[in-house]
C-alpha cells in the first residue's frame, strides 16, 4: 500500500543518523541525500542581499548537484537580531521554527547555541572543512565578511590612509570619523588584543568625537565627504560602490576583522536532512560563486574563492564559540564609552 510506504519512510528517516561519541549526528552523504529526497522540501532564512534571484540560482545548482527535485524556499531576512529573539521566545513556548535553516551572522548564532536550538551534525561526513564548523557542530561558516576602516579615495589622499588600527586615533580625524552602531565590527579586535587593550582603544577613540551611524549611513557620508573615515565598513558596501560607480575603499590594516555568515539547522525543523545537505552545499565552490555574485562575499575556507585568496598571508580574526562571551561584554562597553546603545 502507498500509505504504508510513506509511513515506513517517515519512521526510517530519523534513524539514518548515528550518534558519534560526542553526541553529534553523523551519516554518509548517500544516506543524507536519500533522506533529503524523501523530505522533498526545505526552507532557509538568509540575508536579503542574496535576493530572490540568488536564492533561485542556489536552489537550481543544489538540485543539479545532487540529482534531486527538492523544493527550496528562500526567506529573506528582516531584522536578524529581532528574528533571533523571536525564534528563542517561540522555542521557549514549544513553537517550532518557521524555517529549517538559518543563515545569519556568527555572533547572532550565539543565543541559539546557548539555548541548544541547533541540531548538531558531523559535517565532516559531508565534506565540510573542520575550520568552518562551529558552535558544537551546530553551524557551518559559509561566507566571510571583510571588515576594515573605509575611506573615499577621491577625497582622502593615499598618504593619509591609515596603515594600522591605531592610526584612527590620530588627532587629525577628530570630528571627521564615523563609527558604526552595528555589532560584528571592530569589537572583534578584543579577540586579538585582549579586553583591556581593546577598551583602552575605544576610550581613546571616544576622544575623537566620532559620529555614530548605521553602516549604510556611514557609507553615504563617506561618498559625500561629510566624514573622512569610517572606523569599519563591511565589504558589501565596497562591493556595491564598485558596481554602481561609487568610490569607497578599505584601508588595508591588520589584523583583518572577519565576521561570517553561519548556516545552522534548527531544532524542530521539519526538513532537517535537506537543510543539513543544503548547509554543506553552501560550502561548495559552485554555491560560493553564486553567493559571491549576488552578495559579494565568499568563504575564507573554500579554495578558489576571492576571500580565500585575499586572506592568504594575512592575520585574520574569526569568531569562535569560546570568544562569544568576550565579544558580548565588549559590545556592551562600546555603547557606554561611545555614548550610544548597540
Amino acid at each position: 500500500m502507498v500509505w504504508m510506504k510513506f509511513l515506513l519512510a517517515g519512521l526510517f528517516l530519523p534513524l539514518i543518523c548515528a550518534w558519534t561519541p560526542n553526541g553529534v549526528y553523523a551519516a554518509s552523504m548517500e544516506q543524507v541525500v536519500a533522506a533529503a529526497k524523501q523530505e522533498g522540501a526545505m526552507s532557509f532564512y538568509a540575508p536579503s542581499t542574496l535576493t530572490p534571484a540568488g536564492g533561485k540560482a542556489l536552489a537550481q545548482a543544489f538540485n543539479k548537484k545532487f540529482n534531486t527535485n527538492i523544493e527550496v524556499n528562500y526567506l529573506p531576512s528582516g531584522s536578524m537580531t529581532a528574528d533571533v529573539g523571536k525564534l528563542v521566545a517561540q522555542a521557549a513556548t514549544g513553537v517550532g521554527p518557521e524555517w529549517d535553516l538559518m543563515v545569519i551572522i556568527d555572533a547572532l548564532h550565539g543565543p541559539l547555541w546557548q539555548k541548544k536550538l541547533h541540531i548538531p551534525y558531523d559535517y565532516g561526513q559531508l565534506g565540510v572543512d573542520s575550520r568552518a564548523v562551529h558552535y558544537d557542530s551546530g553551524t557551518v561558516s559559509i561566507a566571510n565578511q571583510i571588515v576594515l576602516p573605509a575611506y573615499n579615495p577621491k577625497i582622502l589622499p593615499a598618504r593619509d590612509v591609515p596603515k594600522r588600527w591605531e592610526d584612527l586615533l590620530d588627532a587629525k580625524w577628530k570630528g571627521k570619523i564615523g563609527v558604526p552602531t552595528a555589532t560584528g565590527q571592530f569589537d572583534f579586535l578584543a579577540i586579538a588584543w585582549g579586553e583591556e587593550k581593546f577598551l583602552d582603544f575605544v576610550r581613546a577613540l571616544a576622544k575623537q568625537e566620532p559620529i555614530p551611524g548605521k553602516l549604510a549611513e556611514l557609507a553615504t557620508r563617506l561618498e559625500l565627504g561629510e566624514i573622512l573615515l569610517a572606523t569599519t565598513l563591511t565589504d558589501s558596501f565596497i562591493h556595491r560602490a564598485r558596481k554602481t560607480g561609487g568610490s569607497l575603499e578599505h584601508a588595508q590594516v591588520q589584523p583583518v576583522v572577519s565576521p561570517a555568515y553561519h548556516a545552522g539547522v534548527l531544532k524542530g525543523s521539519r526538513h532537517p536532512n535537506a537543510a543539513r545537505l543544503f548547509a554543506a552545499f553552501l560550502t561548495s565552490l559552485e554555491a560560493q560563486q553564486i553567493w559571491e555574485k549576488y552578495g559579494g562575499q565568499s568563504s575564507a575556507f573554500v579554495p578558489g574563492t576571492k576571500v580565500h585568496g585575499y586572506v592568504q598571508g594575512k592575520t585574520v580574526i574569526y569568531l569562535t564559540q569560546k570568544d562569544v562571551s568576550l565579544v558580548n561584554r565588549v559590545v556592551a562597553e562600546i555603547g557606554k564609552i561611545l555614548g550610544f546603545r548597540r
